[in-house]
């Protein structure tokens, strides 16, 4: 299968970004209604009064080529501003149909070679390095399909072995929020405590001789520590020490989010709608795109991906990819016990809206965050024309089409309300 020519690892910053940073916060905002308009996408937010904005200038030649992305075979998923060319109906891709309405992008199905040399490793993984379900999970874990999963987000992995970095991770990820969280013994009580011990299968404990060997065992005492501890052994192993850094800390992150959602569970309190999207900032699929670049073979620099324009584009991409996962899950965990905690219930109970129209207006939060994040990552494209960040970005946009295509086509799983 053709690949993408590789960015070359890039450790420290560039000399062609060596002005970034005020740079990017100063004409972002200016220049984003003709980016926009160069990608299809909705008219701009007024630009926030603390940032100045420079008279819009029209698109150049320039901004329209990195627009439009590489060119040949195998890239024709990597594109950040999606080209005006036809996309492909729905009814022409996988099963499953996409929610009507919702902002998406179609794209190709997963190489099925690799799919399947996915699917068969990340099993072998699963049962044989990590132990990690018992025999009457087995329906389930075929069912996840995380093999296309990760195939459908990373089209540009120079190998199976890069591939894998992610997949491990995402399949030990979903094991601690279904063992310690929500499906297989998961709850609130004494949350907290759980969480903090996994997290040192991901941030080492450095601590005396004497207790050392004690956490060292700790790690092999149940399945989401031990597929913890083995997945982030295999990222160190390829990633750089600033990658392996951001990780830890998007996973932090996410665990604070597991925290606030559980305490909410514990209160059986139903926050505001803002408090909720707060949560979702933190408790959603951030360290999945985040590594876009490890999968990828090559190294966003630390100082480049710390920029808050480059948060900012990679919370918003985030942020709508977990909407995506309330939208298409809606049904399942409305039929599970106890009241789940979704886009959708909160804004029926916080708006005083039916089912049907907090659905709607769920879809519509999830299409403002969508074309929010296209627009902040085109104009940061053109600000900073520098190779890695280019590929970054196109990286993230393509994780957050195929988490889109998972999610529409994974029907073991998942069926939609009956709104429309």
């Amino acid at each position: 299968m053709p690949h993408p020519e590789l960015s070359p690892p890039q450790s420290s910053l560039p000399a062609a970004a060596s002005h970034f940073g005020a740079y990017v916060l100063a004409n972002a905002a200016a220049r984003a209604s003709d980016l926009r308009a160069a990608a299809g996408g909705r008219p701009p937010p007024a630009p926030s009064a603390d940032v100045p904005g420079p008279e819009a200038r029209p698109p150049t030649a320039g901004l329209e080529r990195i627009l439009r992305g590489p060119s040949g075979l195998g890239t024709s998923g990597l594109y950040l501003a999606r080209r005006e060319e036809p996309e492909p109906e729905p009814e022409a891709e996988a099963e499953g149909i996409p929610i009507p309405g919702l902002y998406h992008h179609p794209v190709p199905e997963p190489d099925p070679l690799r799919v399947e040399e996915v699917s068969r490793r990340i099993k072998a993984w699963a049962l044989d390095e990590v132990d990690l379900y018992p025999d009457d999970w087995e329906d389930q874990f075929d069912g996840f399909s995380v093999g296309r999963y990760m195939v459908a987000c990373h089209p540009d992995a120079p190998t199976v072995d890069h591939l894998m970095l992610a997949t491990r991770l995402m399949v030990a990820e979903n094991a601690v929020d279904d063992c310690y969280c929500e499906d297989h013994g998961g709850s609130p009580v004494g949350l907290g405590g759980r969480l903090l011990l996994a997290h040192t299968a991901l941030d080492a404990l450095h601590t005396t001789e004497e207790y050392q060997p004690l956490w060292a065992l700790s790690l092999q005492s149940d399945a989401p520590r031990r597929a913890y501890r083995s997945a982030m052994e295999y990222f160190t192993r390829e990633a750089s020490p600033s990658q392996a850094d951001r990780l830890r800390h998007d996973m932090a992150r996410l665990h604070m989010g597991y925290l606030a959602e559980g305490a909410w569970a514990q209160l059986d309190h139903v926050p505001e709608v803002w408090e909720y999207l707060a949560m979702r900032q933190f408790n959603n699929f951030r360290p999945c795109p985040t590594i876009t670049d490890t999968v990828g073979g090559y190294e966003l620099p630390a100082d480049l991906h710390a920029q808050p324009a480059m948060q900012r584009v990679i919370a918003l991409a985030s942020n709508a990819t977990t909407i995506v996962n309330d939208l298409y899950s809606y049904t399942k965990e409305l039929a599970g016990p106890g009241r789940h905690l979704n886009l959708p219930v909160v804004l029926a109970e916080r708006e005083d809206l039916s089912e049907r129209d907090a659905y709607l207006k769920a879809v519509e939060v999830h299409n403002d965050l969508m074309h929010g994040f296209e627009a902040e990552a085109a104009a940061l494209a053109a600000a900073c024309p520098v190779p890695s960040v280019q590929r970054f970005l196109r990286g993230v946009a393509v994780w957050v089409d195929g988490n889109h295509h998972w999610h529409r086509t994974n029907t073991y799983r998942y069926s939609l309300p009956d709104f429309w």
